[in-house]
C-alpha cells in the first residue's frame, strides 16, 4: 500500500492541531515516512482530544470515597472455618480437574526500575534457585494441572516493547516443559501520550511516542488475538489472572475458585488490609450496591486516613490485581462498547523538541491514557472479594535498591519466609537464617507439601542449610 502523502496526513492532523508531528517529513527516508504514517492513521484523533478535554476531578473520586463502604469480602476468618473452606476447596479442585480453568498472565513490563532491560519476567527471583518469574508462574500452572490430573491453558499478555523478545525467550527455554500447544501469547495494544496542551509527542523525528494501554488492554487484546475464542473452544468457564510482578500469586487455587463458583461470581477479587493509608494499591470499595476500585493516585488524602471508630482504616482493602473471571462475563464486556474507562496518568517522556532536539525532562510533562481491568467490578453480576495476607498472596517486585519495600531482596526473602511456614506447618523444623525455597513441581501448596512429607519417613525433621526443595 502506498504511503498517504504529506498534504493528506496533514488534512488528518490539522483539525486536531495535531500537524507539528511531521514537521520532519522531509528528512525521513520512505521507510520511516510508511511507520509514521501508519501510526497517524491508526490513532483515534477523535478520541484522544475528548480523553485529553475531560480531566478527571479529584472532587469525583472524593464524593465517591466519602459515600463508600468497604465491599463484603471473605476475609482470613471464614478461611479458618475449616468446613466452608474445604467445601470450596473441592469445588475449585472439581473445576480444574475437569478442565474449566485457564490462566491468564500480565507481562507486558519491563525490567528498567530494576536496572534489567529485558521483559520483567525474564528476572531472576527465586532465592536460591535464581528461576525467572516467568519459570515459576509456568511452573506454578504445570503443578496445579498435575495436582488435579488435567491441563491449565496459559494465555500471555505481553506489550509491544516485550513481545519479540518474551517469545524467543520462552521458546529457547522449551516453555519451561509446559506444552507449547497449550501456551498462548498476545500482545496489548498502545496509546499515545500528549503534553500538557494536549499535543502528541515524538519519540524520534519520525516516531510518535506510545505506551501500552494497561492491564485494562488485556479485555481487547483477549477478544482480538482470538485468546478468548480459544477460551470457549477449550471450555474454560473461568480464568484466573495475575500480574508477572508478584511471583506468591496463588496460581488458580481451589479455594479461591471454588468461592468464587460457589457465589455465583462472574468477577472475584483477592485483596490484602492495607498496611497504610497509602500503599500503592488500588482501593476497593462499594457505592451504590456495586463493587469498584479507586485507584491509590485517585483517593483523596482526607478519604485514604479516615479510620473506624478502633483506629482502623476505613477503606481497608487494597486490590493485589489477583481476580478470577467467568469466560461469558469477558465476552459479554468484549462486545460492550465503552465497558472500561481510560484513566489519566502524568508522566516523563522523553521527546523530540521543534529544534530536533531530544529532551530528557526533569518533571512529568505528559499525560498518559490506560485501562484498568478492575474496572470491570461494577458490570459484574455478584462480584466477591476475598481476603488473602500479604505475606501468603502478595509481594511484588517493583523497586531497585535502596528503595524500602518491593524490591528483589524483599520479595526473595518473601518467598524464603513463606516456604519455611509451609514446613513449619508440616512439623519440620527451620533453623534461623536458613533461605528455603520449594519448587512448584516439588508442592505447589502447603497443603500439597503436608501430603508429600507425610508420606516420606526419611523427610528431614530438622533444616540446618540453605535447601531448595525440587
Amino acid at each position: 500500500m502506498a504511503t498517504p502523502s504529506i498534504d493528506t496526513l496533514h488534512a488528518t492532523l490539522a483539525p486536531f492541531g495535531q500537524a507539528h508531528v511531521l514537521k520532519f517529513w522531509d528528512e525521513l527516508d520512505a521507510g520511516q515516512q510508511s511507520e509514521l504514517a501508519a501510526q497517524i492513521e491508526s490513532f483515534d484523533l477523535d478520541q484522544l482530544r475528548e480523553l485529553y478535554q475531560s480531566q478527571d476531578s479529584e472532587n469525583h473520586w472524593g464524593a465517591l470515597a466519602a459515600q463508600s463502604t468497604v465491599p463484603p469480602a471473605i476475609t482470613l476468618d471464614d478461611f479458618a472455618d475449616e468446613q466452608s473452606f474445604e467445601s470450596a476447596y473441592q469445588t475449585g479442585a472439581k473445576l480444574i480437574g475437569d478442565g474449566k480453568v485457564g490462566m491468564i498472565i500480565v507481562a507486558g513490563g519491563q525490567g528498567s526500575r530494576l536496572g534489567f532491560d529485558h521483559p520483567k519476567g525474564m528476572y531472576p527471583i527465586g532465592p536460591i534457585s535464581e528461576k525467572s518469574l516467568f519459570q515459576i508462574f509456568i511452573e506454578k500452572v504445570i503443578a496445579r494441572a498435575r495436582q488435579f490430573a488435567s491441563t491449565i491453558p496459559l494465555y500471555i499478555m505481553t506489550s509491544p516493547p516485550t513481545h519479540e523478545e518474551t517469545i524467543a525467550y520462552l521458546n529457547q527455554e522449551n516453555f519451561f516443559g509446559m506444552n507449547p500447544e497449550d501456551v498462548m501469547i498476545f500482545c496489548q495494544g498502545v496509546m499515545p501520550a500528549v503534553d500538557g496542551d494536549g499535543k502528541l509527542l515524538l519519540e524520534e523525528k519520525g516516531k510518535i511516542f506510545v505506551s501500552p494501554d494497561g492491564h485494562g488492554g488485556a479485555l481487547l487484546a483477549l477478544e482480538k488475538s482470538g485468546a478468548l475464542a480459544d477460551m470457549k473452544k477449550r471450555g474454560i468457564e473461568h480464568s484466573f489472572y495475575g500480574q508477572i510482578d508478584n511471583p506468591l500469586v496463588q496460581v488458580c487455587d481451589p479455594a479461591l475458585l471454588g468461592y468464587h463458583s460457589q457465589s455465583g461470581s462472574e468477577m472475584t477479587s483477592q485483596v490484602v488490609r492495607k498496611s497504610d493509608p497509602f500503599q500503592k494499591v488500588g482501593n476497593v470499595v462499594t457505592s451504590n450496591g456495586k463493587a469498584q476500585i479507586i485507584e491509590y493516585s485517585d483517593l483523596p488524602e482526607e478519604n485514604a486516613k479516615e479510620t473506624n471508630p478502633d483506629g482502623s482504616l476505613r477503606l481497608w482493602a487494597g486490590s493485589i490485581a489477583v481476580h478470577i473471571f467467568k469466560t461469558d462475563f469477558f465476552d459479554r464486556m468484549s462486545q460492550t462498547a465503552n465497558s472500561l474507562p481510560f484513566h489519566r496518568a502524568h508522566k516523563k517522556v522523553a521527546f523530540v523538541n521543534s529544534s530536533g532536539e531530544s529532551i530528557q525532562p526533569d518533571q512529568n510533562n505528559a499525560v498518559k491514557f490506560e485501562k484498568f481491568i478492575f474496572d470491570l467490578l461494577p458490570s459484574a453480576q455478584n462480584a466477591i472479594i476475598c481476603e488473602v495476607d500479604p505475606a501468603d498472596g502478595f509481594n511484588a517486585v517493583k523497586n531497585a535498591p535502596p528503595a524500602n519495600a518491593e524490591t528483589p531482596d524483599h520479595v526473595k526473602a518473601a518467598i524464603s519466609d513463606l516456604h519455611t511456614r509451609w514446613l513449619n506447618e508440616c512439623g519440620i523444623v527451620v533453623n534461623d537464617e536458613v533461605k528455603i525455597e520449594i519448587s512448584p513441581l516439588f508442592a505447589p501448596d502447603s497443603r500439597a507439601l503436608k501430603g508429600k512429607i507425610d508420606a516420606d519417613p526419611n523427610f528431614a525433621r530438622t533444616i540446618s542449610a540453605d535447601t531448595y526443595l525440587q
